[in-house]
């Protein structure tokens, strides 16, 4: 982020530390402070807040919205600092956006306790009654749904209409405030638990105080950076290539999402209506840009290529899957590849390319601050857990924001923020080394590797305790 200035260093020097304490909290300035309620007032340079969320975004404003739900909390003074220019709305009837997520039942329940999931409802999404993932070396597969299909895998929505759902309810609530085009410039976080507040400046010259801080500013989180914890990240090398594509009339009700392991990444369909599905291709940078750059049709073809394409075989893996179902006393047409439905047409502007890596913060929270969504981990998006599990995050802080307010403890108590810390944790870092793994396993063609996860792809198939376990944890159950 540009503007981020560390002050680690300036900290060491008590002097520095109190003329940089006196700037944020005794300066004073003209500019009028504009929120997203298009309210204008004259503000003093330095006005304290109980929570100041630091990133908007699906995670952070989804957190303003749930703060503000909550009895216990309802009374606290919260603002919303948003990066970008203010949000103009969802069109239920334009064309679908090119980024959705794979929203599970974990979500859609904390939706549903804002009262932002009607609104949802009532404008467009897609539920998925089926998921089938299939190697593209042997001939392993797994399709996850229900008995019956009684219940969704889970919900496509695109990210925009979440936004528009989730900042309706935020717009309510008379304990929040939500400043667009902020930026933070640096912070200053209580050195110990007898230190009182948590300080930060933006980059106009703004200055605020609160007594928690929480970073939802992303990977780049400078909240996470001025914690001075440790963080593990790696840079896959590998980027995601979206877009909404046009179906063929043999896409019936196309309630499936499809995921097929190509040699430089997964690439999978995610349905959005009867003829319209999502993409999300992880390849290597080269060949995302080559995509990106295609003539549509030279692109679908591509793309329908990437899903029906004969790779070269691993003969002794086909041999232990085919054994593998003889064991279980199934035969060829059980567990035969199912093919999507055929692409047609790509829809203009619509594709687009982002980088994928691995992060995680060896801890999420200190005294007077703590970290949600991409701040504290991220993930490849083979999954689709990522933004799954910063809205678990959301439903895990505000438990423990609430359980503490009402026992007493201040906001941004360290001791009583560890729990919210190792909720996460018991959570996160499964799904996380999961997912991580999968990333690693499928980046290469070694016989052995290959061998090794087409057995447990298909064994996984063959075995409905331990199928319907995977299943319940990509639904967030």
């Amino acid at each position: 982020m540009l503007g981020v200035l560390r002050i680690q260093g300036a900290l060491a020097s008590a002097g520095q530390s109190r003329l940089l304490s006196a700037r944020l909290l005794a300066s004073k300035s003209s500019t009028d402070m504009t929120t997203s309620r298009g309210e204008s007032t004259q503000s003093p340079a330095t006005e304290h807040f109980d929570i100041i969320i630091g990133g908007g975004g699906l995670v952070g404003t989804t957190l303003a919205a749930a703060l503000a739900k909550n009895s216990t909390l309802a009374d606290k003074k919260v603002l919303l600092l948003e990066g970008a220019p203010e949000f103009r709305g969802f069109n239920p009837t334009g064309p679908y956006q090119n980024r959705v997520s794979a929203i599970n039942h974990n979500s859609i329940e904390l939706f549903k306790s804002i009262d932002a999931w009607t609104h949802i409802e009532s404008a467009r999404y897609k539920p998925v009654k089926q998921m089938q993932v299939w190697e593209s070396n042997t001939d392993a597969l797994i399709q996850f749904q229900h008995d019956n299909f009684a219940s969704d895998v889970a919900c496509i929505i695109e990210n925009d209409l979440i936004l528009d759902a989730v900042y309706a309810r935020v717009k309510e609530a008379a304990n929040v405030e939500i400043l667009n085009k902020a930026r933070i410039q640096c912070v200053r976080l209580p050195k110990d638990s007898n230190s009182n507040l948590s300080e930060l400046q933006l980059q106009d010259g703004r200055s605020f105080s609160c007594d928690l801080l929480i970073g939802a500013d992303g990977a780049n989180s400078v909240v996470r950076k001025e914690m001075n914890v440790d963080v593990f990240s790696l840079n896959y090398d590998r980027m995601g290539l979206v877009a909404t594509l046009e179906l063929g009339e043999d896409a019936c009700d196309n309630s499936v999402a499809w995921q097929r392991f190509l040699p430089n990444g997964p690439v999978a369909l995610l349905p959005l209506t009867d003829r319209l599905s999502s993409l999300v291709w992880s390849t290597t940078n080269e060949q995302a840009k080559m995509l990106q750059a295609l003539p549509p049709a030279e692109f679908v073809d591509a793309l329908n290529e990437a899903f029906c394409r004969q790779y070269p075989r691993v003969e002794l893996a086909d041999k232990a899957v085919q054994a593998l179902n003889s064991l279980f006393g199934h035969n060829a047409t059980q567990h035969q590849v199912q093919y999507p439905p055929r692409v047609c047409g790509v829809q203009d502007k619509s594709r687009a390319t982002f980088p994928l890596g691995f992060l995680h913060a060896s801890s999420y929270v200190c005294n007077g601050a703590a970290l949600v969504g991409d701040a504290a981990h991220r993930v490849h998006p083979l999954a689709g857990q990522g933004v799954n599990l910063g809205f678990s995050d959301v439903r895990f802080l505000v438990e423990s924001l609430a359980t503490g307010a009402y026992a007493g403890f201040k906001l941004g108590d360290k001791q009583h923020l560890m729990k919210y810390e190792r909720k996460c944790l018991a959570k996160n870092v499964p799904i996380m080394l999961g997912v991580h793994g999968l990333h690693t396993l499928y980046s290469t063609q070694f016989s052995p590797v290959v061998l090794l996860r087409s057995l447990g792809l298909q064994l996984t198939q063959n075995l409905p305790p331990v199928k319907n376990l995977f299943m319940r944890g990509a639904m967030g159950q």
